[in-house]
């Protein structure tokens, strides 16, 4: 697919069969019509810093190598030896990907190695092949490789488009944040029993809150508006009288709990935040927010407590030498409270850090995924720590209360779509446009029948 699909405004209640869920030719055609045509982040630049570094990114039957060339380049490669088709690094069937250094990548099996430009380096008896073996039968098949916020991107498609232009409008809207100046504080995995969309879409929309977050409803109203932006989407709280203009969705920048004391509904939020969900808030805002019981009086209205909370929160990062980007009211509530980056990607930003999301299929079985969580976050100059990834089993005590819930919905959801007695899916016609969105993008990729109206 060489043109970037654009979908226009979502404008009435659509409806769309379990195929993409279930199917098992859906999830193998999906190797080959989806997975090889799009750009996927497979892993933040801060992986590689030295020439040599080098990580793997699976995808489906497929694995990448993305390795720093040089100070300022970088390339990626499928990771396949061209003499029989073992593959340069070992990757073990779960893992989520492997790390190293090499100026050389040697293939164990007959010894065929490769530098990082992808040349053929050295063949055992290269003299049989009686001069036959050009430049085009032994080097590396080379992957575009690009970067944008702090993250590696990889397409395999030879004639797609740039980065940059898959990624409009998102891109645009989140460059004030500025992720590339953050740096991983967590990274872990699991193995799902689920597709890789019904775990993508758990975390797409703030309309579950309510059933699946009870205890985060004591902190406001989760109405949420939702739109459709090209091949991705955001989503963002509507004003208190739900009356949003779909045309011009913004969400309110000034948010601090519904209680009548917004001052410590402000701390009790960000701590709950940050016990119950482990991110989308950061140690520095947290104490920030619990100060404010003792900086401003009783009675304070909501929109000063969050402006003194701001001024706090970037007087505290300058003390410690951490730049607070620029970024107007405006663009934030624009910007909105998370995106979904087609196909894969969930993003909830801040302007200190980010929640992100990463969900892929295990092989091409419909019914396994392989669920990502990581967070990233701002850091005072070689202060950020050293991360790597890890599994962890989907219990409350590895990934604290919140997304534990999201998981408790996730392999019921994968059962019921097996259902007869399930008609297909209804979205929120309102608050659940991401989810429609990614279906009816997903269909023109995969050149299936896209969500209908419905009756």
């Amino acid at each position: 697919m060489n043109n970037r699909v654009n979908i226009e405004e979502l404008s009435e209640p659509l409806t769309f069969p379990t195929d993409a869920y279930v199917s098992k030719e859906y999830a193998e055609a999906e190797a080959d019509k989806l997975w090889a045509k799009v750009w996927q982040h497979a892993g933040r630049v801060e992986e590689i810093p030295n020439v040599g570094d080098y990580i793997t990114y699976e995808i489906c039957h497929d694995s990448i190598i993305i390795t720093r060339t040089g100070p300022d380049t970088i390339k990626a490669y499928h990771n396949v030896c061209p003499h029989r088709g073992r593959r340069l690094v070992s990757t073990p069937k779960g893992s989520n990907g492997v790390s190293g250094n090499t100026q050389v990548f040697t293939c164990s099996y007959h010894g065929w190695a490769f530098n990082g430009d992808g040349e053929n380096t050295y063949i055992l008896d290269k003299k049989d092949w009686q001069d036959k073996l050009t430049h085009a039968r032994t080097c590396l098949t080379e992957v575009k490789v690009d970067t944008w916020g702090g993250w590696l991107w990889i397409n395999m498609d030879p004639d797609c488009v740039p980065l940059r232009e898959y990624l409009e409008p998102a891109a645009s809207m989140l460059d004030p944040f500025k992720f590339e100046q953050m740096r991983y504080r967590f990274r872990q995995y699991v193995v799902f029993d689920c597709n890789w969309k019904v775990a993508l879409e758990a975390f797409m929309e703030p309309y579950h809150v309510a059933a699946t977050h009870p205890q985060l409803t004591k902190y406001g109203d989760f109405y949420a508006w939702s739109k459709a932006q090209g091949l991705h989407g955001n989503d963002g709280y509507d004003t208190p009288d739900h009356s949003t203009d779909d045309s011009a969705a913004t969400t309110t920048v000034h948010r601090t709990g519904k209680g009548h004391d917004a001052r410590k509904m402000m701390g009790e939020m960000q701590k709950e935040f940050w016990e119950t969900v482990g991110a989308s808030t950061t140690q520095v805002l947290v104490d920030a927010a619990l100060r404010l019981v003792d900086e401003l009086p009783e009675g304070t209205p909501a929109n000063e407590v969050h402006e003194h909370w701001l001024n706090s929160c970037k007087a505290d990062y300058a003390a410690m030498g951490i730049e607070w980007p620029e970024i107007s009211d405006d663009e934030m509530a624009k910007a909105g409270l998370a995106w979904h980056v087609f196909p894969n990607m969930g993003i909830l930003q801040g302007p200190t850090f980010a929640l992100c999301y990463r969900t892929r299929p295990f092989g091409t079985d419909p019914d396994k995924c392989i669920y990502e969580a990581i967070a990233i976050e701002r850091y005072p100059e070689g202060e950020q720590p050293n991360t790597e990834w890890v599994f962890a089993d989907p219990t409350e005590e590895n990934w604290r209360m919140v997304i534990a819930q999201d998981f408790s919905n996730m392999e019921q959801v994968q059962l019921g779509l097996k259902s007869r007695g399930f008609r297909g899916n209804l979205p929120n016609p309102h608050q659940e446009r991401k989810v429609t969105n990614l279906h009816r993008n997903l269909a023109k990729y995969m050149g299936v029948g896209e969500p209908k109206p419905l009756n």
